[in-house]
């Protein structure tokens, strides 16, 4: 599968849709770089980082996923609801650390990490292709976070992984991490969501907002149904109100310890007005629990990941060990 172009990245990555496409780009609002956020919980942290962006080429599916494993990461195909997914593990000892993907990307964002992850804290690490991207096959049809939240749950299981789970989520994978805490409190030990998709973002005008603005740019990809990008943007935009008003009243479980970072400039570094509802539903989601941090990272943009590992690793790290 083509990966989708670096300068639309940010949209895909949240919902793999136009939607945050059509805002980031400026099509709602003008663009402008200004990041001041609202108020904050007192467990705040800010960093920082002036690393700048990488360029990106584009590649097939599988030649992709080939150059872009960690070193030491094994193949394991798991099997689940009539069609297979790519998991990646590099082991290591009882504890485990999965990394989760934005919208549209796959295992492969996190190739940068994985290795420093490992050797720093000697858990295993877990990387995944969601179902129609990378290694994992294709399932028709719209996207629906229950099927993947299931899928995950099985790749887990079949790899008897069961409990002491520390969960990564960037961007649209927030959804994922959201439902996956809410129905298995006791697998997870803490999470880190990285400008991750949270419940509190999705009120009714805001999923009004980002329906009506996508509407044009979606209607353009049915005209091509069969490129990749456009069945990613398809496939999640089929049903996509309904399933973010079932979204918005997903509640994080008190019992489980979460670090959400927010990039400086959101993804909508074209609509000042939605990257402000960003960071507040960021904000919200934190004052909601003792156990809950904000990390700022100032000067970045939403591709956390891979243009600025070092903040995510440390995060990371951080999170894990409080729990050890």
């Amino acid at each position: 599968m083509s990966r989708t172009p670096r300068k639309h990245r940010s949209a895909y990555r949240v919902l793999s849709s136009l939607a945050l496409l059509t805002l980031a780009a400026g099509a709602v609002t003008a663009c402008s770089d200004g990041d001041s956020s609202s108020s904050r919980s007192s467990s705040s942290r800010s960093a920082s980082s002036s690393a700048s962006s990488s360029a990106s080429s584009s590649a097939s599916s599988s030649a992709s996923a080939r150059a872009g494993r960690a070193a030491g990461a094994k193949l394991r195909m798991v099997d689940n609801d009539g069609h297979r997914l790519a998991f990646f593990v590099t082991q290591g000892n009882g504890s485990t650390i999965v990394l989760d993907s934005g919208g549209g990307e796959y295992s492969s964002q996190w190739k940068d990490i994985v290795p420093r992850l490992h050797a720093a804290t000697g858990a295993t690490v877990i990387t995944y292709d969601r179902a129609g991207l990378g290694r994992s096959d294709v399932v028709p049809g719209p996207w629906k976070v229950e099927s993947a939240v299931s899928d995950l749950e099985a790749g887990l299981e079949q790899l008897g992984i069961t409990t002491d789970v520390t969960l990564v989520a960037h961007s649209q994978a927030g959804e994922i991490a959201n439902y996956l805490a809410r129905d298995n409190p006791t697998m997870l030990s803490g999470a880190v969501l990285v400008d991750a998709n949270l419940p509190q973002f999705f009120t009714d005008e805001e999923i009004a907002r980002l329906v009506a603005a996508s509407q044009p740019e979606v209607d353009a990809a049915r005209k091509d149904p069969e490129k990749p990008a456009n069945r990613q943007l398809i496939s999640t935009a089929e049903g996509f109100a309904a399933a973010h008003h079932a979204f918005h009243e997903v509640t994080w479980p008190d019992s489980v310890p979460v670090m959400v970072m927010v990039s400086g400039k959101t993804p909508f570094g074209g609509s000042p007005e939605d990257a402000q509802r960003w960071r507040d539903a960021a904000a919200s989601f934190v004052k909601e629990a003792p156990n809950r941090t904000l990390v700022t990272a100032t000067g970045t943009s939403h591709e956390l990941p891979t243009e600025h590992p070092d903040l995510v690793l440390k995060a990371i790290e951080d999170m894990f060990a409080a729990q050890h």
